[in-house]
């Protein structure tokens, strides 16, 4: 369980060095991995506030 959440944390620093690199003009595939590590960003964040709108529709006035 612990390498893989050292794995996780290892591919979250590195999309975000790709990030950073792509910013200031990095290779291709750089750019490509910022792409993906954006879109993965968003998906998270969308997933994240549909969750939390959900949470706060289902209140029954408790």
């Amino acid at each position: 369980m612990i390498f893989l959440l050292l794995g996780v944390l290892v591919l979250v620093i590195g999309g975000c060095v790709c990030v950073v690199w792509a910013e200031r003009g990095g290779p291709r595939w750089v750019r490509i991995v910022a792409a993906l590590t954006r879109g993965a960003g968003e998906l998270v964040s969308s997933a994240q506030k549909s969750r939390s709108r959900n949470r706060s529709g289902d209140t029954d006035g408790d």
